[in-house]
C-alpha cells in the first residue's frame, strides 16, 4: 500500500486539549494522520499550519476553509434499545421504566428487530458526531451480538454489554442468574478487545439484580480486569430508598456496588445525583467515574448532578446523553443542559461551567473517565483519528453569532447553545 493511501493531511481550524484539560485552538491548523499496523488512523501531528506544514509538504492536503476539526464526541452513557422510547412521557424514572422501557426492550429478543435498531442507532451517533460510546444493550445476548457486529463493520470504538436483571423485572427482560453470568463470560471472550470493541459488565441497577447476580458480576470483573463495568446509581430518590431497603447492610446505595467488587477503574456509574461526600470520596478512591446525564435528569425530574461537590472531592466524570431517558443524541444539547445544571442545580450562586470545560467533558474528559485518555476524545499525537468537521455557518443564526465571536470561549459557547446535528458536516472514523 502506498504512503499516500495511509497518510492524510488536513488544513483547517483545529480544536484539541492539553493534558490538564486546557483547550488548544489553531485558527489555521494542521492535522496529519497515518495508519498504524492495524490499519487504524492515528494522529501524528497537530498544531499550527505555519509551524508544521514544511515537514509534511510531501502529502496532498485536504483544505477545509471555514471549518473546524474537533475530536469526535465520547458518550459515556447511552441505551441503544431505548432509541424508540425517547420522548415518552412519564411521571418519573420508575414509571418510565415500567410503562415504556421494559415493554419495549422485550422486543429485542428478535435479532432482526435488534439489528434494525442497531443500524439506526449507530447512524444517529455518527450524524451527531459521536465516535465512541459506552452503551447498554438489553438482557438478550443476540441484541448485544448484533450491536457489536454492526459496530465492528463500521470500525467503531464501541463498548457495550448485556444487561443483567434477574429480579423485579417483567417477563421478556428478566434473565436467569446463572445463565446470565455464563452469557456475560461468553460475550467477553467473543468481543472484548476485538478490533476497536470493548465489553462492559452491565447490571441494570442494584434493585433489579439479586445478591447472587451482583456477586457473580464482581467475580467476572475480577477475572477480567480489562473490561468495563457500567450501571446506574442514585438517580432518583424513590430508587435510592428502594435500593437501601433491598440492601440494608450497605453503607450507601453506591456502597452496594463496592460490596460486590464493582467499583474500580473503568467502572462508569450513570447519574450519581443523590450523593454525599463519602460517596464522592469512594468514587475517587476506587477510580470509578460518573456519567453525568443532564437532559435525562431534567426530563425525568430526577435531580441535579453536584458539580461543586465532584470538583471539591476530585471525583472523575464526563457527559452522557442517556438516550432514551435523555432527550437528544446531540452532544450540543447535552453540553447546554450541563451548563443549566451548573448554573441552577447547585448551592447558590451556582457554577458557571466554561465552554471549554463543557466540551472537554464530552471529549477528552469522558475518554479519561473511561481509561482511554490519549486514545480517543482528543487530537493529540498518538490518538486514534476520530474527529468531526464542524461548519460554524451551518445555519443563518449560527453563522451570524460565530462570526461575531471575539475569542475561543464565545465561539465554542455559540456552537453549544445554537448547534445541533446540522453543525456536524462530517464524522470521520479512524
Amino acid at each position: 500500500m502506498s504512503a499516500s493511501s495511509t497518510q492524510h493531511l488536513y488544513r483547517s481550524a483545529l480544536l484539541r486539549f492539553a493534558e490538564d484539560g486546557t483547550a488548544l485552538y489553531d485558527e489555521d491548523g494542521l492535522l496529519a494522520t497515518a495508519a498504524d499496523e492495524r490499519g487504524v488512523q492515528r494522529v501524528v501531528a497537530a498544531g499550527s499550519w505555519s509551524a508544521l506544514a514544511r515537514e509534511h509538504a510531501h502529502l496532498a492536503v485536504t483544505h477545509l476553509p471555514g471549518r473546524i476539526l474537533a475530536p469526535g464526541f465520547v458518550d459515556l452513557h447511552i441505551h441503544y434499545p431505548q432509541t424508540d422510547v425517547i420522548g415518552s412521557p412519564a411521571d418519573g424514572l420508575l414509571p418510565w421504566l415500567e410503562n415504556y422501557t421494559f415493554p419495549h426492550e422485550s422486543r429485542f429478543a428478535d435479532p432482526a428487530y435488534a439489528r434494525g435498531v442497531a443500524q439506526f442507532f449507530l447512524d444517529e451517533l455518527a450524524r451527531n458526531g459521536v465516535t465512541t460510546a459506552l452503551t447498554f444493550g438489553t438482557s438478550h445476548v443476540a441484541a448485544v451480538d448484533t450491536l457489536l457486529q454492526e459496530a465492528q463493520r463500521r470500525r467503531l470504538r464501541l463498548i457495550a454489554g448485556k444487561v443483567l436483571q434477574d429480579r423485579h423485572s417483567p417477563d421478556g427482560v428478566r434473565d436467569e442468574t446463572e445463565q446470565s453470568l455464563l452469557d456475560t463470560e461468553a460475550l467477553i471472550q467473543r468481543w472484548h478487545g476485538v478490533d476497536r470493541l470493548g465489553y462492559a459488565i452491565t447490571p441494570r441497577f442494584a434493585p433489579t439484580s439479586t445478591p447472587a447476580q451482583l456477586r457473580g458480576a464482581g467475580e467476572l470483573a475480577a477475572r477480567h480486569p480489562g473490561v468495563w463495568i457500567q450501571s446506574h446509581v442514585a438517580e432518583n430518590l424513590d430508587e435510592v430508598r428502594w435500593a437501601r431497603e433491598l440492601f440494608p447492610q450497605a453503607s450507601s446505595y453506591l456502597g452496594i456496588y463496592e460490596d460486590f467488587g464493582l467499583l474500580r477503574d473503568r467502572a462508569i456509574y450513570a447519574h450519581c445525583i443523590h450523593f454525599d461526600d463519602a460517596d464522592r470520596a469512594l468514587m475517587r478512591s476506587t477510580g470509578a467515574a460518573a456519567a453525568v446525564s443532564p437532559t435525562s435528569n431534567l426530563f425525568l425530574g430526577s435531580g441535579f448532578f453536584d458539580y461543586a461537590g465532584a470538583q471539591r472531592i476530585g471525583m472523575r466524570y464526563g457527559l452522557g446523553s442517556d438516550v432514551g431517558g435523555g432527550t437528544s443524541f446531540s452532544p450540543f444539547r447535552t453540553m447546554l443542559a450541563a451548563y443549566y445544571v451548573g448554573r441552577e442545580g447547585q448551592t447558590k450562586p451556582g457554577i458557571s461551567l466554561s465552554p471549554e470545560q463543557l466540551w472537554w467533558q464530552h471529549t477528552a474528559g469522558a475518554a479519561q473517565a473511561l481509561g482511554l485518555a490519549g486514545v480517543v476524545g482528543n487530537l493529540q499525537p498518538g490518538c486514534e483519528a476520530d474527529f468531526v468537521v464542524l461548519d460554524p455557518q451551518a445555519t443563518p443564526l449560527l453563522a451570524r453569532r460565530t462570526q461575531a465571536a471575539s475569542n475561543l470561549a464565545e465561539l465554542l459557547f455559540a456552537m453549544i447553545v445554537l448547534g445541533d446535528d446540522r453543525l456536524i458536516e462530517r464524522t470521520v472514523i479512524a
